[in-house]
């Protein structure tokens, strides 16, 4: 039967998303977007809107739309950081790229991170390269944050949320005419000398569209605020391509994306290693159609990743190479099934292959490391195969419902190890090696997982929404894997940013979390908002760790570091995320408003009744944003409080509080058809000394001055942009 694009938008305006907020972190889609949509071909446009409002997610979630992205690129390449000022979601800090996103304290191994539809696979034993690293905040279309209790059709394997990733809908152009269009920006920060650019080039007819995407950014070592001095360690250096081909047809979109993504070098303060060389490649392809039954979305894609760690400059002299290979390749389709005007049923399955190999070569005329290849992870494979049902349900105008369930059978397996050799020296691991391969290393894994939402839309002033979901998540590789018992080999492995050393477990078993969570929406007359979501969370064999043993230094002296194994344990979570949005002027050319974001967490770990790893104690952020004409300013101050819940198995650090100002002030010019913007603006205005909450040990300032301090974070940096429509 044939369809058309309009087809596939309505149908898709009923996917699961109830309550579809416009939430996006105090950012309205602007009317640039709005713009730019309405000057397509009508069919198209409609498409658009229809996929923008489902990424938007449900009320207790949130989107980052394109145009802040795009304003915070000023100041930050890292995706995972600029999600972080979304209420409920914190940054743990990795390199200038890479930091791992937490959703209501809970880590970004818990949460699920889509881009395109597609899960990316961590190729590192110290997560240098987590998934939101191979996206750029400069290029990306739109990030959708769905916390806890998210749709079992949005995906499993996760018990803290979702966190998707859309790149740009494809463009096509008017009836008749050839449409080339693009946009371009660039930057540049004082604080690190970092610099950076992106491009973004369509050329569409009315059926057939391409768009190339490219970007590059670069930055030395940055300088920590007040009195902190350099922070070692932080210098980072990446690019990324996309090419993308689509086509509208009678039949549905086709979509094939392929990409290239090399990082030459990133320093990590927090680890002992570095990232030496990180090369990724892509291809994906989507199909989204209607037929006279229901509508199906159709992806799959493959990702190949070469990882290289090592030591950069500030970590010389000394070499320890360690590689890690991974090859991916998921798949998913969904089908949605009219029963009716007021239920739809959502049927679908995944399947996704991880194969990973992790060796670390021998190092010439050392003792330790060598004379062999420790063999980390040997061909280790985990696959995953998915189906969920899920039945949505409009009661009338004003209330909805969305209840699912999903299973997940999760196989993993690696081969034999080796440790570099069988002398004294690598006894600890030679003794675990023959263990290990000793042991039967298959694992299966059968999770069920369930969610149910309830939507009341009680007043035009007013809404609800209740939640439950119970998810559950197997063990990544590493955690099940990793065997070295020796203070090196272990040290090796952990994305904690603490310094200890970790051992893997054959016998975790799967987390299962039961989540309630609600959230209260109003809208006064005038357009103010006000969000509360408040949370409980229970997890059940939560992986944390336990102490092995004090690790000591080469004189036999205690390192201030511990070993630590993977142990299942019982924990707590609960808080609550708050957002308000004041509007405080509006004329025909201008306007204000004010914004506000909060959020709470309370983690424990019932097992040591001591508190759960890497919490962020409570933050406040408040800002004013002025629009007028060509000309717009904003001013903010975000809050940390102190820092004083930390888990003392692992020797976390404390930290005090801190206030940040941060001040823009942009300008278009109308030199080009759709200007040029310039901006300039100051983040930490007043150069406030400060330490991470989430940062970690600095490892890279350690071994230089054999001072052990939290990371500190980055001080005062002017920074200036410039970017265009054309």
């Amino acid at each position: 039967m044939k369809t058309s694009i309009f087809a596939i938008a309505a149908a898709l305006a009923l996917a699961p998303a109830p309550l579809a907020a416009q939430e996006t972190g105090s950012d309205e889609p602007p009317a640039a977007e709005a713009a730019e949509a309405a000057a397509l071909p009508a069919l198209h446009a409609d498409f658009t809107s229809a996929l923008r409002n489902i990424a938007t997610a449900p009320l207790n979630g949130s989107r980052v739309s394109v145009e802040r992205l795009r304003r915070e690129a000023v100041s930050s390449s890292d995706t995972g950081a600029i999600l972080a000022q979304l209420p409920g979601v914190s940054a743990a800090s990795g390199g200038g790229l890479s930091s791992m996103p937490a959703v209501r304290g809970l880590s970004e191994q818990r949460v699920l991170i889509v881009v395109d539809g597609l899960p990316i696979d961590v190729a590192c034993p110290n997560d240098m390269n987590p998934p939101l690293s191979y996206t750029d905040p400069q290029t990306v279309g739109a990030i959708a944050v769905v916390p806890g209790v998210s749709p079992v059709s949005m995906g499993g394997d996760n018990i803290a949320g979702i966190v998707s990733v859309e790149s740009r809908m494809p463009r096509f152009a008017m009836e008749g005419g050839t449409l080339v269009t693009g946009e371009a920006s660039s930057f540049y920060r004082s604080n690190g000398d970092g610099f950076g650019g992106a491009v973004s080039l369509t050329v569409a007819g009315k059926r057939v569209s391409a768009t190339y995407t490219g970007s590059y950014t670069q930055s030395d070592d940055y300088q920590g605020g007040g009195a902190m001095g350099k922070v070692r360690s932080t210098e980072y250096a990446k690019t990324d391509h996309q090419l993308a081909l689509a086509a509208q047809t009678d039949f549905g979109l086709f979509e094939l994306k392929g990409g290239y993504h090399f990082a030459p070098y990133e320093a990590f303060p927090n680890q002992y290693m570095d990232m030496t060389s990180n090369t990724s490649w892509f291809l994906n392809g989507r199909y989204r159609g209607v037929f006279g039954w229901g509508d199906v979305d159709f992806t799959a894609g493959y990702r190949d990743t070469d990882h290289a760690m090592d030591f950069l400059a500030d970590k010389q002299p000394g070499t320890m190479p360690m590689n890690t290979e991974v090859h991916s390749f998921s798949s998913a389709l969904k089908v949605n099934l009219p029963l009716g005007r007021k239920d739809t049923l959502h049927l679908g399955g995944e399947f996704h292959h991880e194969g990973m190999d992790d060796w670390w070569p021998p190092v010439a005329g050392s003792m330790m490391m060598g004379p062999d290849t420790y063999l980390n992870i040997n061909n280790g494979k985990r696959d995953r195969l998915g189906l969920f049902g899920e039945w949505e349900s409009h009661w009338s105008d004003r209330v909805s419902t969305l209840i699912g369930a999903r299973f997940d059978r999760v196989t993993m397996n690696t081969g034999a190890v080796q440790p570099y050799g069988t002398g004294m020296m690598n006894m600890a691991d030679a003794m675990a090696a023959a263990t290990f391969n000793a042991a039967d290393r298959h694992r299966r894994d059968n999770n069920w997982s369930a969610s149910a939402l309830v939507s009341w839309q009680a007043a035009d002033m007013l809404a609800f929404e209740l939640g439950y979901a119970h998810k559950t998540r197997s063990p990544n590789l590493y955690e099940r894997y990793s065997w070295g018992q020796g203070a090196m080999s272990s040290q090796m492995i952990g994305w904690y940013g603490d310094g200890n050393g970790y051992v893997g477990n054959l016998d975790l078993k799967p987390e299962r979390a039961d989540t309630v969570s609600a959230a209260l929406r109003l809208t006064a007359k005038g357009g103010a908002t006000l969000k509360v979501s408040p949370y409980y969370t229970r997890v059940h064999d939560y992986i944390d760790a336990v102490r092995l043993r004090d690790l000591t230094d080469m004189m036999g002296m205690p390192s201030g570091f511990v070993q630590l194994q993977f142990a299942n344990q019982e924990a707590e979570l609960y808080g609550i995320d708050a957002s308000a949005s004041v509007p405080l002027q509006r004329t025909a050319r201008s306007e204000t408003d004010f914004t506000a974001s909060a959020a709470w967490v309370h983690g424990q770990n019932l097992s040591d009744d001591g508190p759960l790893y890497r919490q962020m104690p409570f933050n406040l952020t408040m800002g004013l944003a002025h629009r007028s004409g060509a000309f717009e300013a904003g001013a903010d101050i975000q809050f940390v409080a102190e820092k004083n819940r930390v888990d003392a198995t692992r020797n976390e650090p404390r930290t005090q509080s801190y206030a940040l100002v941060n001040l823009r002030a942009g300008y278009t010019l109308g030199l080009l058809a759709q200007g040029i913007t310039l901006t300039v603006e100051a983040k930490n205005l007043f150069d406030k000394g400060y330490a991470l909450p989430l940062g970690g040990m600095s490892l890279g300032d350690y071994g230089v001055t054999g001072v052990l301090r939290p990371v500190p974070g980055m001080g005062r940096s002017i920074n200036f942009g410039m970017s265009t429509r054309f």
